[in-house]
C-alpha cells in the first residue's frame, strides 16, 4: 500500500510540475481581431448593428475600423451618445482611417460623429464578456 501512495503521490507532483510550466499565452486566450464591416468597412452601405449579429465579443478582442477618413471617423461613446447619435462629453474620436480598438469588458458603443451617418446605420453596441479559458 506504501508503494501506491507514493506512486499517486509522484504523479500528482508530476502534474502540478508540469502545469507550472505551461506557457502563460496558454492559460489566456489571444485576442481576435474582426475587421469592422468586413469587406465593407465601416460604411454606410452596410447596417453596422447587423453587422454585430451572431458574433461573440470578448474583452481584450480587436476591432479594425476601415474607413473613408474624408467622410467618417469612429467615436467611442457611451448609451446616451450611441442611442441618440451624439457626441458625448469625454468620448474618444478616432479618424485616420485605419483604427485598431480593443473591446473593454462590458458595454462599447461606437458611433460616427456625423448625426446623419449615425441615424443611417453607422454606429453600434457590443457587449464584451470575459475573454474564454484556453483550450
Amino acid at each position: 500500500m506504501r508503494n501506491s501512495i507514493k506512486g499517486s503521490s509522484l504523479v500528482a507532483l508530476a502534474m502540478l510540475f508540469s502545469m507550472l510550466l505551461i506557457p502563460s499565452e496558454a492559460v489566456n486566450s489571444k485576442p481576435k481581431t474582426y475587421m469592422v464591416g468586413d469587406e465593407e468597412g465601416w460604411d454606410l452601405v452596410i447596417d453596422m448593428e447587423s453587422w454585430t449579429k451572431g458574433k461573440n465579443f470578448h474583452a481584450g478582442d480587436i476591432l479594425v475600423f476601415k474607413y473613408d477618413s474624408q467622410r467618417f471617423d469612429v467615436v467611442i461613446v457611451n448609451q446616451r451618445g450611441h442611442d441618440s447619435c451624439t457626441v458625448n462629453p469625454g468620448a474618444t474620436t478616432f479618424g485616420s482611417g485605419d483604427d485598431a480598438i480593443p473591446l473593454a469588458f462590458g458595454a462599447n458603443y461606437f458611433i460616427d460623429s456625423d448625426h446623419d451617418a449615425c441615424a443611417g446605420g453607422m454606429k453600434m453596441a457590443i457587449n464584451a464578456t470575459a475573454p474564454p479559458p484556453a483550450i
